[in-house]
C-alpha cells in the first residue's frame, strides 16, 4: 500500500502562484518505483488529468490546459512530488489530487492505483 497526502492548497488571486506537495509513504518508501500524477476536479465536472512525472523525472506529461503554467517535479529522497502552479486562472479552481502508479507516466486516471484525499485550490478573479 501507498499513502499519499497532499498539501499546499488555498485561496489565491488570478495571476498568482501556489505550490502543491504530495508526500508518499508506505510501500513508496521501500524504493518501489512509481510514476506520480496530479489530477483535478472542479465542481460539477469530471476529474481531469493535469500532469505526471515518472520515477526518474525524464518523462513528464502535461495537460494542454496547464502546459507552460504548471511544473511538476519530484524529490525521490523525500518521497515527495510537487506541482508549481503559476499564472493561475479562475478555471484552475478545483480539488487537486495526487496519484501513483507503477506504470509509465500516463494521462489515464484508470492507470493509477493510489490516490490522496485532495487539496482545494481556489482562484478568485
Amino acid at each position: 500500500q501507498v499513502q499519499l497526502v497532499e498539501s499546499g492548497g488555498g485561496l489565491v488571486q488570478a495571476g498568482g502562484s501556489l505550490r502543491l506537495s504530495c508526500a508518499a509513504s508506505g510501500r513508496a518508501s521501500s524504493n518501489y518505483i512509481y510514476t506520480m500524477g496530479w489530477f483535478r476536479q472542479a465542481p460539477g465536472k469530471e476529474r481531469e488529468f493535469a500532469a505526471a512525472i515518472n520515477w526518474g523525472g525524464d518523462r513528464i506529461v502535461y495537460a494542454d490546459s496547464v502546459k507552460g503554467r504548471f511544473t511538476i517535479s519530484r524529490n525521490n529522497a523525500k518521497n515527495t512530488v510537487y506541482l508549481q502552479m503559476n499564472s493561475l486562472k479562475p478555471e484552475d479552481t478545483a480539488v487537486y489530487y495526487c496519484a501513483a502508479t507503477p506504470r509509465i507516466a500516463t494521462r489515464l486516471d484508470g492507470a493509477y492505483d493510489y490516490w490522496g484525499q485532495g487539496t482545494q485550490v481556489t482562484v478568485s478573479s
